[in-house]
């Protein structure tokens, strides 16, 4: 909660990070680097997590999600991370929400007939939310 966050693609900062995400070229969950934009990067929810059926390449935010929504659900629950609420609620989140974000952000199509995973708004227009209005006199898309 008290992290500070360092937008950078400076390898001298990010060696200085805790914690790298999406960027620096590098899957490392003992290191916390959480990159899948390496060529060789193949990884899905099913090879990191053999008893999840999903085999959609993840993304940056599906790694931070596979190897921490059990425990920040728990956490916000209060129940046992492998307990049957934060299962369930794990694997329902990643279905309808997560899933989507890996696929869209790997480029695969939601179907060739028939879909691939659930579409139940875009990332695009998570992201168009976030920047102000184009009226809006204060246009600092880095205003949080």
């Amino acid at each position: 909660q008290d992290a500070e966050v360092v937008r950078t693609r400076d390898p001298q900062r990010l060696a200085q990070c805790d914690v790298v995400v999406d960027v620096g070229g590098e899957y490392d969950p003992e290191r916390h680097r959480y990159d899948h934009h390496q060529r060789s990067f193949t990884q899905s929810m099913r090879s990191l997590r053999p008893d999840k059926p999903w085999t959609t390449k993840l993304s940056s935010a599906g790694l931070v999600y596979c190897h921490f929504g059990s425990q920040i659900l728990a956490a916000l629950l209060g129940q046992p991370e492998d307990g049957p609420v934060v299962t369930a609620l794990y694997d329902k989140l990643y279905e309808n929400f997560v899933e989507e974000i890996d696929a869209i952000d790997n480029g695969i199509a939601q179907a060739e007939g028939e879909p691939r995973y659930a579409l139940t708004t875009t990332l695009s227009a998570r992201v168009g939310h976030l920047n102000p209005r184009w009226n809006d006199p204060d246009q600092d898309t880095e205003v949080g």
